[in-house]
């Protein structure tokens, strides 16, 4: 196994739409097991193999149940809908709100060549998603409503940690004075 570079979203390799898989070679499960190695490496929840220079449809996602391999994915069910700031491996430092689906059911083929289902929700949604796009060529900031800074994300959560603790003293002090509206 071995660490891959990640493109950066100046590198017009991640605006190329990758090409199916034709047959699990030597090549394939290296490269599978070296996303994963650089997938760990980086902290990521998801990378394609476009952003490690291969155009082949191919995508490694760990969301914290185990790595879930990808060749020749297909979204072939979504339900409900999301919103949720994202970030990308090869977007540092920013992140942008995106509208996801809330579940989703990928067909894809596992390192055997057997044909599978992987289903996800909430943050395995956002993913396996994300990943997808990658695939076509399609990067989070072109759907993203908002983009942000981290830093500026990270403040803003701070700020509003501290609002809710203050309104739940309030909620607190309100149920031991009887319920009243008192400040």
């Amino acid at each position: 196994m071995a660490l891959r570079n990640i493109r950066l979203s100046n590198d017009e390799m991640l605006r190329k739409k990758s090409k199916p898989v034709t047959g699990i070679t030597q090549s394939t499960l290296t490269l599978l097991d070296d996303m994963a190695e650089t997938l760990y490496s980086q902290n990521g929840l998801g990378l394609a193999a476009p952003q490690v220079g291969v155009l082949r449809r191919i995508v490694v996602v760990d969301v914290g149940e185990g790595i879930v391999e990808l060749i020749n994915p297909e979204l072939v069910e979504a339900e409900g809908t999301q919103n949720c700031y994202e970030g990308c491996l090869s977007i540092p430092d920013v992140s942008g709100l995106v509208e996801r689906p809330l579940r989703v059911k990928i067909k894809a083929l596992n390192r055997n060549g057997e044909e599978f289902f992987a289903e996800g929700a909430d943050i395995a949604a956002i993913a396996f998603c994300h990943e997808l796009d990658h695939l076509d060529g399609i990067l989070y900031t072109d759907k993203a409503t908002v983009i942000k800074n981290n830093e500026e994300l990270e403040r803003e959560e701070q700020e509003n940690e501290a609002r809710r603790k203050i309104m739940q003293a309030r909620r607190e002090r309100r149920q031991a004075n009887g319920g009243g509206n008192r400040q």
